[in-house]
């Protein structure tokens, strides 16, 4: 082995997005406005059934939607009471329409 030299793995490196004109990386577009901390809560719903139905309304106004779950559903496939609890958070921006929205179908 001494006449063989040591294979050196490839490393592929991530890719990266081009830099904006201000020197910071580009944001993602499809992010927009649904920054991190721009998020507020527009609804409890008691499980993922009901919140995926008042996404499905939401979105339909043109309302983007992320759903926050403290249960895993695909390890706990049933739950007893509030431990299903699915919040919906909507950009804060969009929260007074979507407040709308909800009060118009409830």
């Amino acid at each position: 082995m001494s006449g063989m030299a040591a294979r050196r793995a490839k490393i592929i490196r991530f890719p990266t997005r081009p830099a904006s004109p201000s020197g910071r990386p580009a944001s993602n577009a499809a992010a927009g406005s649904m920054a991190a901390g721009s998020l507020v809560e527009a609804r409890r719903c008691r499980d993922q059934a009901e919140a995926l139905v008042v996404r499905g309304l939401l979105e339909s106004e043109g309302i983007r939607v992320v759903l926050q779950s403290r249960l895993a559903q695909s390890v706990y496939p049933f739950s007893v009471g509030d431990q299903a609890e699915v919040l919906l958070l909507v950009a804060a921006a969009d929260l007074p329409r979507a407040r709308v929205v909800l009060a118009r179908r409830a």
